[in-house]
């Protein structure tokens, strides 16, 4: 039986009435007549006692009911399916992100996407550091990752979602703790714990950069696998680091100071990428209302 035969053995089955169910489903009678007389060659039965005055299901009519009705209800439900995942009210969408320092704006985009969007499957991947979070968005193992670049490759899309100024953090008994403002100079014979590093790595390439302006290499002791512990190592005085406002801001620091870095130009943008060749209509629910959540910030400087 297929779909167009159940509708229309549904429609006489409700109907009991040729004429009625014609005109329910927008057709002519005799080809509603030819319908039924193939359905019932190909089912071996008689589905409806006919005669001038009425028509009435069989027992082989009613046997067939709640098949007819759970194949049309499926049809039904495919083709709802595919219309949803084209408009972006279903589908998957994997974040990669990293750090306490965006887990607020992840769980305001989680958030806000169950309420507008809850068809899609928002999955989070933590601990996605920015160079291998671009690797997983080129392997397509991830549809989004929210990270640090100071470059992309072809092929990506992008959108700043936040600017965040550079900090260093030092223990609160070092003798600079405290002070409105340290210069990088100033701290060329310190031990410094950094990050995880990698090609386009935002912030270790900043420290470098940094360092050498101000006439050295910065003296690596210890990588920390995440800003809390990077933060915690600072705390029991093994080190100093460079970190950002936003790891201030969202992780507890006891033991140690924050303090604006006099020469550390511009701040650092926080941006959301994805695959450009990526048609994904969930993938653009998500990206336009992150978009529409946290809006450029560079836009507002001008």
């Amino acid at each position: 039986m297929e779909v167009h035969q159940a509708r229309a053995f549904l429609a006489v089955a409700e109907e009991l009435h040729f004429g009625r169910a014609a005109t329910r489903l927008r057709m002519a009678q005799p080809p509603l007549s030819r319908l039924i007389r193939q359905l019932e060659r190909s089912m071996g039965a008689t589905l409806f006692e006919r005669s001038t005055r009425h028509v009435a299901l069989t027992s082989a009519g009613q046997a067939l009911l709640e098949d007819a009705q759970t194949l049309v209800s499926v049809s039904e439900n495919a083709k709802q399916s595919v219309r949803s995942a084209m408009s972006g009210e279903t589908g998957r969408v994997r974040l990669g992100f990293a750090g306490a320092s965006i887990n607020r704006q992840v769980g305001q985009l989680a958030r806000n996407i169950r309420a507008v969007r809850p068809g899609i499957n928002f999955e989070l991947h933590s601990s996605q550091f920015s160079h291998l979070g671009l690797q997983r968005v080129l392997d397509e193992s991830l549809d989004l990752v929210i990270g640090r670049w100071d470059f992309l490759p072809p092929g990506i899309d992008s959108s700043v979602i936040r600017l965040e100024e550079l900090m260093l953090a030092l223990p609160e008994s070092h003798p600079l703790a405290g002070r409105e403002q340290v210069s990088m100079a100033e701290l060329s014979e310190e031990p410094w714990i950094v990050l995880p590093a990698g090609a386009g790595a935002a912030l270790q390439n900043r420290l470098n950069s940094l360092a050498m302006a101000a006439g050295y290499v910065p003296r690596v002791v210890q990588t920390a696998p995440d800003s809390w512990t990077l933060v915690v190592l600072v705390g029991a005085g093994l080190g100093c680091a460079l970190t950002l406002d936003s790891v201030r801001d969202n992780i507890a620091s006891d033991g140690v100071s924050f303090i604006p870095v006099a020469d550390g130009g511009r701040p650092l943008e926080v941006r959301m990428i994805w695959r450009a060749t990526d048609t994904s209509p969930a993938l653009r629910a998500v990206v336009d209302l992150a978009e529409r959540m946290f809006p450029d910030p560079r836009e507002a400087e001008h």
